[in-house]
């Protein structure tokens, strides 16, 4: 692994002069004036602060980065992971998300050098998204209080939301304001000055500037924002009880899972997007160094956000150094407008998180599996999405895989048989030879067989004609298990009992091995199996094969 990776990076600084330098800087630039607003909203959504989130986005872009598995991708906090830790934070307190994070980065390392990355080609694309609008709807539920100036209690959304009933719902006029200026700006910025300035930095320097000159002191605001990287509420070694590894069980597993499945499916989506190959595994290496690092400094944990890494890519990004000069601008930031930041009304912020919390949705590929009407993946979205709200990633995650598991398991069940007779007499007429009085049949079988299609073979081959010589063509039949290979096993043992003769064509080399292990080659012969239905319809009825 560490060969490839530094195979990777002389690769991608091949060549590399003042040109493409300045390409790197400009789009870092780019990338931090996206990545500031970000960074400090999904700080304070996360129940931690905005200087953490600030902190989170500047490590975990230098890191991060240089150890990545692509040249392209950008990490720090993102609203999926804040949308996670707000429970947490409420649950075990900030030492805990602390010490969640940094177990979690060592499960993400582990993952890496463990080659586990292609696990994420096992999430069916609708869970993903369920999961992806799950989280954009507790964004949207986690910033009601902050956009409306609203007061609730509860340590889940739900909770929250269902004591509005009981506290009322008291909306500060000036608070909606702010927050409402933020979320216009942001739907009427358009696009092609957004790649050079973004609405969500206008909309929050616009609404900061509404607020002071209208004097609106009463409105919640930032806060201080430390100038050090260093932040007072940080995890300390030392101070480390790992007894907690059991009571944050799954917090770590939350963390960890939402990291690697984030990053993985950034960096699939920027690497078709950008045209180069994207390393996994080293990726999941990265990502666990970076949240091993992080709450020693004081941040939350951090993925690969795919919209400042997009951001990135149409900037003329070049190498891995445009994530680490976008957190340098970001640092000069902290320094150089601490100050400004400090004085940000936390209900401008929440309107920076609406818009992406609806944008973080996958409308596009929503709107396919409802427009085309497929069943099973509406069901595999709608339980994904529920589930996370209601309960949590991990479980949202297990429940929409567990569900898939089983839909494709009902559909490859589903084993069809169909059987054609053969005009034996017709073709050895043609050859010269006498008639027989023996019939012949094909038994052209589709679908997978496996445990689960068991008893649909055995109940369709019970249908089967009573034919001398069978042939069982084998094309569409992709794969088997063992019980597929006993069932098999136990059909060609009555055939040859029954006196009649059983050969197989169109066979797959690993059914042919099932067959072999199973012992149904020793059983039939090798003289049993042929490539195509005409060889061994020609054959069976001792008529020659054409070379």
């Amino acid at each position: 692994m560490i060969v490839r990776f530094l195979s990777d990076l002389r690769a991608e600084f091949a060549g590399y002069n003042a040109a493409k330098l300045l390409k790197d800087v400009m789009a870092g630039l780019t990338v931090c004036a996206v990545a500031l607003p970000l960074a400090l909203a999904f700080g304070v959504s996360s129940g931690a602060t905005a200087a953490a989130g600030l902190v989170t986005a500047i490590i975990a872009g230098v890191v991060i980065a240089i150890l990545g598995g692509a040249s392209y991708q950008i990490s720090g906090p993102t609203g999926a992971m804040s949308a996670v830790l707000i429970g947490i934070v409420g649950s075990y307190g900030m030492q805990g998300v602390l010490f969640a994070c940094f177990a979690a980065g060592a499960l993400l390392l582990i993952a890496g050098v463990l080659k586990l990355g292609r696990l994420i080609s096992f999430i069916p694309m609708p869970v993903v998204m369920g999961f992806t609008s799950g989280i954009a709807i507790i964004i949207a539920l986690g910033q009601i209080d902050n956009f409306f100036g609203t007061v609730s209690s509860g340590s889940s959304n739900l909770a929250k939301l269902a004591s509005y009933g009981t506290l009322g719902f008291h909306a500060n006029l000036q608070t909606v304001l702010i927050g409402v200026l933020v979320v216009a700006v942001m739907l009427v910025w358009p696009k092609k000055w957004g790649a050079k300035v973004p609405g969500s930095l206008v909309g929050i320097v616009l609404a900061t500037a509404v607020s002071v000159m209208a004097g609106m002191d009463g409105l919640a605001v930032v806060g201080d924002i430390p100038r050090t990287l260093l932040l007072a509420d940080r995890l300390a070694l030392g101070g480390v009880d790992f007894s907690m590894l059991t009571s944050l069980a799954s917090p770590i597993i939350t963390i960890a899972a939402l990291g690697m499945i984030e990053s993985l499916l950034c960096g699939a989506s920027a690497a078709r997007m950008k045209g180069e190959q994207f390393n996994a595994d080293q990726e999941l290496i990265a990502q666990g160094v970076g949240n091993l690092l992080l709450p020693l400094f004081g941040g939350v944990p951090a993925t690969a956000a795919i919209a400042r890494t997009s951001v990135a890519v149409k900037s003329g990004q070049q190498t891995r150094l445009t994530s680490v000069f976008h957190s340098v601008f970001l640092l000069l930031s902290m320094f150089l407008l601490g100050g400004v930041m400090a004085r940000l009304p936390l209900s401008a912020l929440a309107g920076v998180l609406m818009v992406t919390a609806w944008r973080m949705n996958d409308w596009a590929g929503i709107r396919y599996i409802f427009s085309h009407k497929f069943k099973s993946g509406i069901s595999q979205f709608l339980l994904t999405m529920i589930a996370t709200v209601v309960f949590d990633l991990t479980v949202a995650i297990l429940l929409g895989v567990v569900y898939s598991a089983i839909l494709h398991m009902a559909k490859s069940s589903r084993i069809k048989i169909s059987f054609s007779a053969i005009d034996a007499n017709r073709l050895r007429q043609i050859e010269g030879k006498q008639p027989i009085l023996e019939t012949a049949g094909v038994a052209y079988v589709t679908g997978m067989l496996f445990f689960g299609a068991v008893d649909e073979f055995n109940h369709c081959m019970e249908r089967i004609p009573d034919y001398h010589h069978v042939i069982i063509s084998m094309r569409g039949m992709p794969s088997m298990d063992v019980s597929g290979a006993q069932t098999m096993m136990e059909l060609c043992q009555r055939f040859l009992q029954e006196g009649r003769t059983v050969a197989f064509c169109g066979m797959t080399s690993s059914v042919r091995s099932y067959f072999d292990r199973a012992g149904i080659t020793a059983l039939v012969g090798e003289n049993a199996y042929f490539w195509s239905a005409d060889q061994a319809i020609l054959s069976l009825l001792n008529v020659e094969v054409a070379e």
